[in-house]
């Protein structure tokens, strides 16, 4: 069977009915505000997004975390409060992704938390620099029961890799990656659903293929080419690929901008949400800096955040006009998709 299709059926064989429910309940009201112009939400978040830690190795020159560049601070997710968020929306949670900032496998008590969501049936996914994946972690990561794992590689040589993961060692992610493969094989497990994620940049773009054979000569299970974005795109950047294909952008006159036409509107703010490490409630994950702060884990329930005036006044203004947020203006949700 193909693995992406073994993938597919994974995460379909956590729906329930009550989940099955709840995702239709989300889109039904996403369409029913979309044509009548009022926000209106039914259900809870579909996905979302924890945050474990902001703390990474790596200074990586487009990432808050590896500018060092936050407003907010750094620090670890207590677990507690964790727990107490995943108690209250397992029913109906489908899909868990440890990750916004940082590298997730800096998180002390990583595999529990992994664990804890596994347990409760719920679909869980990571991303990581792999560094950190010695043989004892790759054993607990497939122990854990973790559905997912993508792991950056964004070239197939130490000189090209570097030049973007700035600090990072490629043979550390090849390793990391063969003792995820070997304990697969060893304890017979099909997860995590292993995916190379390879940023296209101007200085990667000609490893495309190379990165698509290593991968099958690992036997890595899927390869996903991610298009990056540049937050100070208008004058040019050395990042900016010249394959058309991979780049958000264009070029314009004596700048540039972004290629696909923006669309007015966004569903993130119905079916999903992410939490930062200290129990804030952002919009989604290009709200890096939690500029929208729609809520507080540590002061209140999630359903009476999702439920907030907060909330509703956010929704309401993306149904009015998404144009009025400035963070959507280098955003691709809801736009076209490339060819």
């Amino acid at each position: 069977m193909n693995k992406n299709w073994k993938d597919g059926l994974n995460l379909m064989s956590k729906v329930t009915p009550l989940r099955a429910w709840n995702a239709l309940q989300v889109v039904g009201s996403y369409w029913y505000s979309k044509l009548s112009g009022q926000a209106t939400h039914y259900g809870m978040p579909i996905a979302i997004s924890f945050e474990p830690t902001t703390s990474c190795n790596l200074r990586c020159p487009e990432c808050p975390s590896g500018l060092r560049s936050f407003t907010r601070p750094t620090g670890m997710m207590e677990a507690d409060l964790y727990k107490r968020t995943i108690d209250e929306l397992a029913d109906r949670l489908l899909y868990l992704i440890f990750y916004f900032q940082g590298e997730p496998y800096l998180h002390p008590s990583f595999f529990e938390l992994v664990q804890y969501a596994h347990d409760k049936g719920i679909y869980t996914a990571t991303s990581t620099n792999a560094h950190y994946l010695t043989d004892e972690k790759a054993r607990q990561t497939v122990e854990s029961g973790l559905d997912r794992l993508i792991i950056s590689i964004d070239g197939t040589t130490q000189e090209v890799y570097q030049q973007y993961r700035i600090g990072g060692k490629l043979e550390k992610v090849l390793e990391g990656t063969r003792n995820i493969i070997k304990w697969k094989k060893k304890l017979g497990s099909s997860t995590p659903h292993t995916i190379f994620q390879f940023l296209v940049v101007k200085p990667n773009e000609h490893q495309i293929e190379e990165v698509k054979q290593l991968a099958r000569e690992m036997g890595v299970d899927e390869v996903g080419l991610k298009t990056a974005q540049i937050y100070d795109y208008e004058q040019g950047s050395e990042l900016i690929p010249t394959i058309d294909k991979y780049s958000r952008y264009e070029k314009t006159g004596e700048g540039y901008s972004i290629k696909n036409e923006f669309v007015n509107h966004c569903w993130k703010m119905w079916h999903s949400c992410v939490i930062t490490w200290d129990g804030l409630v952002v919009p989604c994950c290009f709200d890096k800096d939690a500029h929208h702060r729609l809520g507080d884990m540590k002061k209140q329930t999630f359903r009476e955040l999702w439920r907030g005036n907060l909330y509703r006044d956010f929704r309401q203004t993306l149904i009015r006009s998404r144009s009025e947020i400035e963070m959507c203006k280098n955003c691709t949700e809801g736009t076209k998709v490339w060819a």
